[in-house]
């Protein structure tokens, strides 16, 4: 089985889901997720989880991502980008300057409201479900960030912008949103996620790619261990001894590691005396004892 982190790029036409189904059938193994929808129509970044990395999908899920968004001015539809109904059009009077400052003020904290063409579940069920069968449900703000956006070219009333944000940001409601702030509507007209986390567009690899790859034999020389995703983390070898401690996923004492451990640091990646990766664990300062937070044993 293949354990460790594959960088895809989604081209446009696929569900992630449909991402995840082919890449069964490439690499011969069922165990394998991503991390985080990307829409059918959007493409670039996704992070796919395959074996024991699987486990970090939800990690990978709350990182910062960044994406490349075109839209156009002077226009609303039901799914907040150019694939849906239009609901109203209107001429685009505004100038340049007043997007300049509508789309800066985006940055930082705010509240969005999710859309109803989205993955997000309201009583069990996706919203889409919803929106498919004509119903809007009641939906609450979320919380998110924007780290940075800044405009990349503007003809109106076509514009295109890069965009940082938190996790369950939706880029189609920020287009919707400054078209709204402005007056005119406005929808997306495309989308490209250049960034999640480590891994860029410019080393993401085609489903095809993959496949080619994988005739050639070197499909493991493009797959990230779990271990490298944490490198930031300081490493901790638990002695021989304890071994049985950590095989099982228990606690250890700072004192049962090869060379004691610096317990100011609140989280730290976890090796066994033969090197192997086990797993992240986190310093319990009342028990004075490091604890499981993740557990990657084979």
């Amino acid at each position: 089985m293949i354990n460790g982190v594959l960088n895809i790029y989604k081209e446009k036409g696929f569900t992630s889901h449909d991402v995840v189904a082919k890449l069964r059938g490439i690499c011969g193994q069922k165990k394998i997720g991503h991390t985080g929808t990307l829409d059918p129509d959007a493409e670039g970044v996704l992070p796919v989880c395959l074996g024991n990395a699987t486990k970090l999908c939800d990690m990978l899920t709350d990182k910062r991502k960044e994406y490349v968004a075109e839209m156009r001015l002077g226009i609303v539809t039901d799914t907040q980008d150019m694939s849906g109904n239009v609901l109203s059009q209107c001429d685009v009077t505004v100038t340049k300057e007043a997007v300049q400052e509508t789309i800066a003020s985006f940055l930082g904290v705010s509240e969005q409201l999710p859309p109803m063409y989205s993955a997000k579940k309201v009583n069990g069920r996706k919203l889409y479900e919803f929106a498919r069968e004509g119903i809007e449900v009641e939906r609450r703000k979320c919380r998110i960030e924007i780290y940075d956006i800044e405009i990349l070219s503007m003809e109106l009333p076509e514009l295109s912008f890069r965009v940082v944000c938190s996790k369950g940001t939706y880029v189609r409601t920020i287009c919707h949103d400054i078209g709204e702030k402005l007056g005119c509507g406005g929808a997306m007209s495309s989308l490209l996620r250049t960034k999640v986390e480590r891994f860029r567009c410019e080393d993401a690899l085609k489903l095809s790619e993959v496949e080619r790859i994988r005739d050639e034999g070197v499909l493991l020389q493009h797959i990230v261990p779990v271990e490298e995703m944490f490198q930031h983390l300081p490493k901790v070898t638990v002695a021989e001894p304890y071994r049985k401690l950590i095989d099982n996923g228990n606690p250890f004492r700072p004192g049962q590691c090869v060379k004691r451990p610096d317990t100011r640091k609140p989280q730290v990646r976890v090796y066994n005396s033969d090197g192997g990766f086990c797993g992240i664990y986190g310093y319990d300062a009342e028990n004075h004892q490091y604890t499981p937070v993740k557990m990657f044993l084979a």
